[in-house]
């Protein structure tokens, strides 16, 4: 059984609870929204007008679009350079990056 290689990207983030970024991912327009509230990060990812997930809790490590029924090509993943802690805003750039995986 051969093992599947990925490339991953990192897609930039300011250090800010409350941002909205545009940027093609593998040839797909994205819109991706990223919040704060609490503790906790919320993604929002959008492809074209098309809603992939909303809402969805951002944990390290942790695939944010699994379903592949939504046609999305990769996933988004957010990790913690500097240990295994959930991401928070004051280290998006950082600390925490959120990654964009697609099969090499």
């Amino acid at each position: 059984m051969q093992q599947q290689t990925f490339q991953i990207y990192v897609i930039a983030l300011q250090a800010v609870p409350a941002q909205t970024l545009r940027v093609a991912l593998g040839a797909q327009n994205c819109v991706i929204n990223v919040a704060q509230k609490g503790a906790d990060v919320f993604l929002d990812l959008y492809v074209g007008n098309t809603p992939i997930v909303l809402g969805r809790l951002c944990r390290d490590r942790v695939t944010l679009t699994p379903e592949r029924y939504t046609g999305f090509i990769g996933d988004l993943f957010f990790k913690d350079t500097q240990g295994a802690t959930e991401p928070d805003y004051n280290g998006f750039g950082a600390r925490y990056t959120l990654n964009y995986m697609v099969p090499a």
